[in-house]
Order: structure tokens, then sequence, then C-alpha cells
């Protein structure tokens, strides 16, 4: 297959990253930007070099849709700075802080088995409301603002939109993974939400989202070291807590690049 590159020898293909940890690859070596904790390996990386494209990566950790538009930590440039209407591809991924889910994931913690001790399910849907359910409906119509100021600001490029994994397994693996099975499956269900908003968002905006979960099933938190993605509670690698891991980045990579193609 002809790559972008090849394709346009004398117009580099220029492909930008915007979004937050889950793209910037916190603690994977090697570090090329420490306020976001932006790794060289990161997925952004592997599917440019894949591609034969020109990179701009400004993925940030912890960043959340604002830091798009406003300073990062008060100095990180706005994420939209690095757009323009030579920009060929743009990678998004963000809505994860929006939403509170990692805070949620880390309150889900319980040392000992149930039930000493409290289930986060309970506690985030106390009274019949789900509290992250509807961060996540709630956060729809700024993502969605979102790709439409993307696309103001890259008129020529293509739009794609990357979702979360499979973090935890049906049930979880407690103690592994010290999370109750109960909580474990509301986990994985609200990130499952999220990645559903993010894909119909994308299709109502001219967007194409980029499923991460499916390929990621059996590669979640709780599987082998050798074949896991994503990092649980206690990294096994030089990777950030609940992230994707070097290995989760290179296959992602891999997933970008070929619906780039």
């Amino acid at each position: 297959m002809v790559t972008p590159v090849a394709a346009q020898a004398a117009d580099p293909y220029e492909y930008v990253a915007i979004g937050d940890s889950s793209a910037a690859g916190p603690l994977i070596l090697p570090q090329v930007d420490l306020p976001c904790l932006r790794s060289g390996v990161n997925y952004p990386h592997i599917a440019a070099a894949k591609l034969g494209a020109r990179l701009t990566d400004v993925t940030c950790s912890g960043a959340v849709i604002p830091d798009f538009s406003g300073k990062q930590f008060g100095f990180v440039p706005p994420q939209y700075n690095s757009l323009s209407a030579a920009t060929d591809l743009v990678t998004v991924a963000i809505g994860g802080n929006d939403t509170g889910l990692v805070t949620a994931a880390l309150s889900c913690i319980n040392l000992l088995p149930a039930p000493a001790g409290l289930s986060c399910k309970e506690r985030y849907t106390a009274g019949g409301r789900d509290q992250l359910a509807d961060r996540i409906t709630a956060t729809a119509p700024a993502f969605g603002k979102a790709l439409d100021r993307i696309r103001a600001l890259a008129p020529n490029a293509r739009i794609l939109v990357t979702g979360y994994g499979t973090y935890i397994r049906p049930g979880g693996c407690y103690p592994t993974i010290p999370v109750w099975a109960v909580d474990a499956n509301y986990l994985q269900a609200t990130i499952d939400r999220l990645n559903t908003m993010l894909a119909a968002q994308s299709a109502s905006h001219g967007a194409t989202y980029v499923d991460l979960r499916t390929p990621s099933i059996g590669h979640d938190a709780c599987a082998p070291i050798s074949q896991r993605w994503l990092e649980g509670l206690i990294p096994t690698s030089d990777a950030a807590p609940l992230h994707p891991s070097r290995a989760g980045m290179a296959a992602f990579g891999a997933l970008v690049a070929a619906a780039a193609n």
C-alpha cells in the first residue's frame, strides 16, 4: 500500500495528535516532554512512523476539552494552536478526565474483599442516578463542539477519534486488581458508555471513530504481563497506572495507522 507521504512526496503528510494521557503515554520511556509526560513511543509516534507522516504531537497528560483552547497548567499552549489548513490528519483522544473516570477508578479500590468496604458502584449510583453516566452525557455537547472547531481549524484534515480500551475484564481479577467484581463491571461499563458517546459524536460531526476497546479484549490489566496492553494500579512496565503500556501504544498505533489509510 502506498503511504500518504509516498503519494505526496513534494508535500509532507502533516499529522497532528491532540488529547490526554491515553495518547501521551506518561512514564513510557523516552519521555520527550516533561510537563505533559509525553512519550516518544506513544501511539501518535507509532502511527506517524507507519504512515511516513510528519508528526506534531501536543497530547498532554491531564488534558480536558478546555485545554484544547486554553493554556494547560497555565503555560502549555492551547492544543488547537497546532492545527492549520496544511494539516492532513488529526487524532483526538479526550474525555476520560472531563468525566472523572480516573478519579472514579481510584475510588473503587478495596483492599479487603466484600463486604468489608464500600462499593463504588453503590456510591456513584445512589439515589437512582448514575453520576458518571450523567457526566458523560453532559460532556457530549462540548466534545461535539470541539470536533467542529477542529474541522474549522484544519479543514483539509481527516479526523480520527480514538476511544478507550478494555481496562478490566468481566468480573475483574480481585485481588490482583483490588476492585470488587461488581465495581469492575461498573467501571468497564462506564468506559464503554464513554466510548459510545465518543463514537456517536464522531459520526455526527464528520469524524471517524477508532475502536480500541474490542482489539484490547484479553489484553486488559488482568492479563499476563506479556499480553498486557493496559496497566493496572501497580504497573508492571514503564507506564503510568491505569494507562496504556508500551505494548498497548504499539498496538494502538498500528490500529490508528490502518484507520488513516
